[in-house]
Formats: structure tokens, C-alpha cells, sequence
């Protein structure tokens, strides 16, 4: 149960879970965080008179163990070792992005999946290269590469699936502010979680009816081929293998292989869990629709803390945005436009790319207006999102989005 305490009262240790006022209000980027320092109760003090604690994560997080796999998503405090900066424009961004995600998809397609099917093992050079160079386009600006995913029509689901996973892994580990080298390992571990596939049967991954007992045994044989298949590859992170048997464990103990519970999934299979079901959700598979954005991140924040981390999953929304990255959105003066920007500190004032007028005729040029500086219409008023549309209501080229 949460606890009030008044700010001139606050210690080091303690679970901040809620403010008086909204975190919008506040210069603080993650909404619950554990006190390590001054500065945050410092910035405290200015902003609240009162925050709301949570005891029992308090009491966990001083518990908790130091190992990497064994950590449990709540200790993410402990992994923030870095803070990224914008370095390039997403106008500028977004053509890098779209060749390295080609590059990507293509290094999935000729590196990883053709050997394997040949019963070869994979080309892990040339996916690191590739995996590499994805990370470092989120790194610069993430927005392009989560923007171009969004837009790019979807074709063979193992491959989208598998550059989906990638791309939200690595622009989830930036926006958690963890270093590097453990983002470019969330990139590698999106790609190839799920190459144990390979060897069940494509009729049975392709099923469209429910599957049986037997079938769904089978079929979730693929999480230990990943890891088998991973061990056996020379030259890929070390500990690829060991992650990627995690993404379908639960924190209710309710997942598999291993039906670990809790911190027992660790930080990195708890991101991975969270991922894969939103990159599942929001594709069209053989047996099902695909979803929007909103619809998959309300269907996460049903599940949370129970199928999965509810702290991780509330810092994934944030990351993903109220207003995601490529919906479509009808604007207060009758035009339609593409988010294609967050605003972090505005949550509800996203960067447009307005691509059709009033009458729903496409404008050429389009117009990018960001809604944090309060553009004016036609008429003077300032621009708002009036409500947004179905996805494909609105065709655009992704390639050709800012050319």
C-alpha cells in the first residue's frame, strides 16, 4: 500500500511512485524512480509538497541481488548509466534509418535465416554489423527508426517480427538511458530470440485455427532451439543465449520453458517479454488482426503486474507515447496529419507531418509543425488533435515520407 510523506521528509532508498501533481509538471523523465541521491529530492521539494511511496517496492529494491540476469526489472535504477542527446534531426535521420533497417532486414534474410534453413550456422559478423548500425541511427535520434518500422508495409511475419523486436528493443534500452553496449545487446537479442523457429514445422507456425495440446507443446520448443542454436554460433554477445529463453516467461510464473517468476526473469527478459508481445500485437499474424498501437499498449497496461512487469510496462508507454509514432491524426482545423515526434516533456503536443488539407486533398510539400510551440491555423488558432484516425486510412510511402 502507498505511502504519503511529505518531501522534507523523503530518505535514500525510498520508492517514489507518484507525485501530487502530474510528471509532466516535472522535470523528471521516468514516472517512479528509487531516491539514490540529493538532487532528486532537491528537485522534489521545488516542484511537490507531497509524493506517494511504495513500501514494498522499497523494501524489494534494498533486497535485491547485484547480478545482471538475476536483477529484477525494478532495479533498472542501477543500469541508467547514460543519458542521450538528439544528434541528428529526424529529417536528416530518417533516410540513415531507412538504410540501415534494409540492411538489417537483409542480414536477417541472407545471414541468418538462409544458412540455418541449410542447416548451416549463421553469419554472426555480418549481423553484428548490421545490428550495430541500427543501434547507433536510434542512438542519434530513435524517433526515425521507430517511425520508419511503423509506417513500412509488413511483409514475411518472422522477418518483420524479427526487425520489429530489434528496433523497439533498442529505442526502449535508449529511453531508459542504459549504456551502449547493453542497448546494442537488446538490438541482437530482438533479431535472433526467436531463430529457433526455423526448425518447427512452417505448417504448424502458419496454423490459422486454435492448436492443440501437443501442437503448442511443439511449437514452444522454439525458444530452447533459439538458445541452442545461439550457443552454437561463434562470435555473437555471450550472453544472447541465456536471454533468449526469457521473452516468453511471465512474471506470475505462467510463461515457459522454465516458468520463472518475478526478479527470477531479470531486467533484460523482462524488457524482452514486453516487447515481443507489443511487436506480436501490433502485426498481423496467420490466426490474427493486426492491432493499433493504443489498442496493444492497453492491452499491456491490463496485464501489468501480473503477465508482466508493471513498472516496465508503464516506462514502455511513456516510450512508445500516448499519440505513437506514425497514427494518424485529424487536426482541429480539419487537416490529417502522421505523428512522427514526441515530445517527451508534452505528451499530448507530438511533432505532424500534415499530409492532407481541410478537404482531404495531399498537400505537396507536406508540413511539419510541432504542437509544443503552439502553431497558429489559418484562422489564428492554435493547432490541436482533434482525434485519431484508423490506421491505412491515410496511404503513405514511408520511404518517401521526408524526401
Amino acid at each position: 500500500m502507498r505511502k504519503t510523506v511529505p518531501v522534507g521528509e523523503l530518505k535514500f532508498g525510498m520508492y517514489v511512485a507518484e507525485l501530487d501533481r502530474p510528471w509532466t509538471d516535472t522535470p523528471f523523465k521516468f514516472q517512479g524512480f528509487v531516491l539514490e541521491n540529493q538532487e532528486q529530492i532537491d528537485i522534489l521539494q521545488q516542484h511537490c509538497k507531497l509524493v506517494f511511496v511504495d513500501p514494498d517496492r522499497s523494501e524489494l529494491l534494498a533486497k535485491l541481488p547485484d547480478s545482471t540476469l538475476a536483477r529484477s526489472a525494478v532495479d533498472l535504477s542501477r543500469t541508467k548509466v547514460a543519458k542521450y542527446a538528439e544528434q541528428a534531426p529526424l529529417e536528416k535521420e530518417f533516410a540513415t534509418a531507412v538504410q540501415q533497417h534494409d540492411a538489417t532486414a537483409a542480414a536477417f534474410a541472407e545471414a541468418v535465416l538462409a544458412p540455418l534453413k541449410a542447416g548451416e550456422t549463421l553469419d554472426a559478423q555480418r549481423v553484428s554489423e548490421a545490428v550495430n548500425g541500427l543501434t547507433e541511427s536510434v542512438l542519434r535520434n530513435p524517433d526515425a527508426m521507430l517511425l520508419f518500422t511503423q509506417l513500412k508495409a509488413k511483409g514475411d511475419y518472422t522477418q518483420s517480427h524479427a526487425l520489429d523486436c530489434s528496433v523497439y528493443l533498442t529505442v526502449f534500452g535508449r529511453f531508459l538511458e542504459m549504456s551502449p553496449e547493453d542497448i546494442a545487446l537488446l538490438g541482437h537479442l530482438g533479431l535472433l530470440q526467436d531463430v529457433g523457429k526455423v526448425r518447427v514445422p512452417t505448417a504448424l507456425i502458419e496454423k490459422r485455427e486454435r492448436l492443440t495440446e501437443d501442437e503448442l507443446v511443439e511449437l514452444r520448443k522454439h525458444v530452447e532451439y533459439s538458445a541452442d542454436i545461439l550457443r552454437a554460433t561463434p562470435q555473437l554477445p555471450s550472453a544472447l543465449p541465456e536471454l533468449a529463453l526469457l521473452h516468453h516467461e511471465r512474471h506470475d510464473a505462467s510463461g515457459y520453458p522454465r516458468k520463472l517468476k518475478g526478479k527470477e526473469i531479470g531486467l533484460m527478459g523482462s524488457i524482452a517479454g514486453i516487447v515481443d508481445t507489443f511487436a506480436a500485437l501490433t502485426a498481423r499474424r496467420s490466426y490474427a488482426e493486426a492491432l493499433a498501437p493504443s489498442t496493444a499498449l492497453s492491452i499491456l497496461y491490463k496485464h501489468r503486474g501480473t503477465l508482466l512487469d508493471g513498472y516496465l510496462v508503464e516506462q514502455f508507454i511513456r516510450c512508445i507515447g500516448i499519440f505513437p509514432l506514425g497514427s494518424v491524426v485529424e487536426l482541429s482545423n480539419g487537416e490529417t496529419g502522421i505523428v512522427v515526434g514526441q515530445n517527451l516533456a508534452k505528451r499530448l503536443q507530438p511533432r505532424i507531418m500534415v499530409v492532407r488539407d481541410a478537404a482531404g486533398n495531399p498537400l505537396k510539400p507536406q508540413r511539419l509543425i510541432d504542437l509544443s510551440r503552439e502553431p497558429k491555423t489559418a484562422s489564428g488558432e492554435p493547432y490541436r488533435i482533434r482525434k485519431t484516425l484508423e490506421y491505412g486510412r491515410v496511404p503513405v510511402q514511408a520511404e518517401a515520407l521526408f524526401s
